[in-house]
């Protein structure tokens, strides 16, 4: 059975889209299957991946408005990994998704025949509370929450766990926090430094040991359509996110439950 994981903060500008790519093809390179749905009107997930969100046949609106399935909107991408993509049709669905019984549970309803097709389905969420990142969260198994050690950075992360905690109370009691992973992080700013050793405080092994650094190379990728695994993958964020790949499994393959010992006579 697949894990499905959200990538989301409320605030923008993060690195949720860098990561939901990335990480994608990173577990790729790792022989694992992959489902990215891109949730965001923007479509940037879509476009880094190297498919032209101006030119859809089948988007993920049409998974959650028309109840079209996952085969008929997914798209197989260069990486290797399996994409549905978004466009700015999308918007339109935050407003039509209010007007549907069980509204919150499209996304999930949707995925329940892909899970066993994949080893992870990322969600790329978009920066907002809304209905598709409600969609998102209830669809989830666990939550993977990208962030920048800055000033605002551990004030909007309280207003995403206090979103997750209600989710969970009503609407998906099983959704837990992967993990929080550090983006964008340049160890000769004071502040960052400061504020990646509240993190660790905090929430202890809860903080992923990677940490994405900036990068040159990983900003120039979505230009081209491509992972920074396709488009350099010496580079340092290409290594990073190979290391976050690899984190991930370990601690999945760490939660599984033991094999009972056979019984003795």
């Amino acid at each position: 059975m697949g894990k499905v994981l959200a990538v989301t903060n409320q605030k923008g500008g993060v690195g949720k889209t860098t990561t939901s790519v990335n990480l994608a093809a990173s577990l790729v390179a790792t022989k694992r299957k992959v489902l990215l749905i891109d949730l965001d009107p923007q479509g940037n997930a879509t476009m880094g991946s190297g498919v032209n969100k101006h030119a859809l046949e089948n988007s993920i609106y049409d998974v959650l408005v028309d109840d079209l399935s996952l085969d008929q909107a997914r798209i197989p991408t260069t990486p290797g990994f399996d994409l549905i993509a978004a466009n700015g049709d999308l918007t339109a669905a935050e407003v039509e998704l209010l007007e549907l019984d069980d509204k919150e549970h499209k996304l999930k309803r949707a995925l329940a025949a892909a899970r066993a097709e994949y080893d992870y389905i990322l969600i790329d969420c978009p920066p907002s509370l809304n209905m598709l990142t409600v969609n998102a969260l209830v669809a989830s198994d666990s939550v993977l929450i990208p962030m920048q050690c800055e000033y605002y950075a551990l004030e909007g992360l309280t207003a995403l766990l206090n979103t997750i905690e209600r989710i969970k109370a009503v609407l998906n009691p099983n959704l837990e926090i992967d993990g929080l992973l550090r983006t964008m992080y340049d160890p000769r700013i004071a502040l960052a430094n400061q504020v990646s050793s509240q993190l660790t405080e905090h929430f202890g092994d809860k903080v992923y040991r990677t940490i994405i650094p900036r990068n040159v190379r990983l900003a120039e990728a979505p230009s081209h359509g491509l992972p920074v695994l396709e488009y350099d993958a010496k580079s340092r964020g290409a290594v990073c996110y190979l290391a976050l790949a690899g984190e991930l499994i370990r601690r999945a393959e760490q939660k599984k439950p033991a094999l009972a010992e056979p019984a003795t006579a």
